[in-house]
């Protein structure tokens, strides 16, 4: 569950979004951000400290990778609550139907 304290971060959640499509260098994970390097950088240790993504050496360059364990392990415990959202999303969609034939009724 420390996946949550790292993703409470915007830039962080983005970064995660990049490295879903693949493995990337840090200037490229930079490139993609108006704040420093070294503040992209310190992002990334976070995700690598909270285990969302792993690191290689290739010569000089750090590339990136997407960890999915983390994720997993949150997805399993956000189950049990998925219940509460499906009811509520149906609860809308039941509502927002019926208010649709109620506007179609009153025009037609």
């Amino acid at each position: 569950m420390n996946a949550l304290a790292a993703l409470a971060d915007p830039t962080r959640r983005r970064i995660l979004e990049l490295l879903s499509e693949g493995e990337r260098g840090a200037g490229e994970i930079a490139s993609h951000f108006p704040t420093s390097r070294p503040g992209v950088s310190r992002h990334l240790r976070i995700l690598r400290e909270h285990g969302l993504v792993r690191v290689r050496e290739q010569g000089q360059r750090r590339l990136y990778s997407l960890d999915p364990a983390p994720l997993e392990e949150l997805d399993a415990w956000l189950e049990r609550y998925r219940v509460f959202w499906t009811n509520r999303l149906d609860a809308l969609d039941t509502e927002v139907r019926r208010r649709r034939r109620a506007r179609d009724d009153k025009e037609g």
